[in-house]
């Protein structure tokens, strides 16, 4: 539940007839309720703005620029940790905790401009009467080449599917489990979908056209698109993925719980690594980087980039292109031929 905080002063001009901070916010978020995934995630940003300003005894009409500076730097590193950090557990657990860890710095940013979008439509809305976060100076030029790295390399991958055949299949549960793990990130990978769509996915969303099955998801900024499948087995109102032992009904999966399962075969995968520098990548893979990693495969398997974008959905070229690591191989190759002429 979001903290119920009374606004400093709402105005009387506001085009919203939210009487609390927490009402306004929910307000924004409902603006957002036919994209789950992006509801979660933007929940989630605002609900940690508002615990940490609790405390402080300040309202969203009373955040300067100073309060976003400090802000950023507590997503950094949550203090005190005993109160901000835990594992990640669900949101109705009673130790519940709303960081598993501090964000990384590419994480801070998305945080402060979901944050900044937030103020925004407040603001548009004459609840509040700025946006201090359109003050800061962004940080986010060294992000595209963090990027391209976010992705598992043939050693890792190898390693990873190993893991996932090597998965405890003592007892009926344990097969289930490893079996369902298996076929999520066999989806992950092959599809490069994003961990949201594949939560919201129903086998209903598949569709044959011309022969070959397709994969209907509407993704980030609400857009429709069709992704290519193998032939599935059913065309039902089922989840693509299920939760183990739901006595006969087919439960989907929540995105955090995917979140988790993946993190854990991660996990598995880092602790039987074979160097350092396979158990380094994994320790630090989530979810996402199997997307980035069905686009770097694609590409090294000779898929044309344009299709890899379209399977993708990235709304620019330019932005598959990051990796296209054999562009990067040539280029390094090529330098080698320019070198310092000696006279004779």
């Amino acid at each position: 539940m979001l903290p119920d905080v009374l606004p400093a002063d709402s105005g009387s001009h506001s085009l919203i007839q939210a009487q609390s901070d927490a009402q306004a916010v929910l307000t924004w978020l409902a603006e957002h309720a036919d994209r789950p995934a992006t509801l979660a995630a933007y929940r989630k940003e605002a609900e940690r703005l508002l615990l940490w300003l609790a405390p402080r005894r300040q309202t969203l009409a009373q955040v300067k620029r100073e309060d976003v500076l400090d802000y950023r730097r507590f997503l950094a590193s949550p203090h005190p940790a005993e109160q901000w950090l835990g594992p990640a557990r669900p949101r109705s657990h009673p130790d519940w905790k709303p960081f598993s860890k501090p964000l990384s710095p590419a994480s801070v940013e998305h945080s402060l401009t979901v944050l900044g979008a937030l103020f925004s439509y407040l603001n548009d809305a004459g609840y509040l009467n700025g946006n201090p976060f359109k003050l800061l100076r962004r940080r986010g030029a060294r992000k595209s080449a963090q990027e391209i790295e976010r992705f598992l390399d043939a050693d890792c991958w190898l390693h990873l599917q190993a893991t996932l055949n090597g998965l405890p299949r003592g007892s009926e549960r344990e097969i289930r489990h490893a079996e369902r793990a298996l076929w999520l990130f066999t989806l992950l990978y092959l599809t490069g979908a994003r961990r949201g769509e594949v939560a919201a996915a129903r086998a209903g969303d598949l569709v044959r056209r011309n022969g070959n099955w397709w994969w209907h998801v509407v993704g980030k900024g609400g857009v429709s698109a069709r992704i290519p499948l193998p032939q599935p087995a059913a065309n039902e109102d089922t989840p693509l993925i299920c939760r183990v032992g739901s006595k006969g009904q087919a439960n989907p999966l929540s995105d955090k719980a995917i979140y988790l399962v993946c993190k854990e075969v991660f996990g598995r995968a880092q602790a039987s690594a074979p160097n350092d520098e396979v158990r380094a990548k994994l320790r630090a893979a989530s979810t996402h980087w199997l997307r980035h990693t069905a686009a770097s495969h694609q590409l090294e398997a000779g898929v044309p980039l344009l299709l890899v974008s379209q399977n993708l959905r990235h709304a620019s070229i330019q932005t598959t292109r990051r990796y296209l690591h054999s562009e990067e191989d040539a280029r390094h190759e090529a330098s080698r031929l320019h070198k310092l002429k000696r006279d004779a």
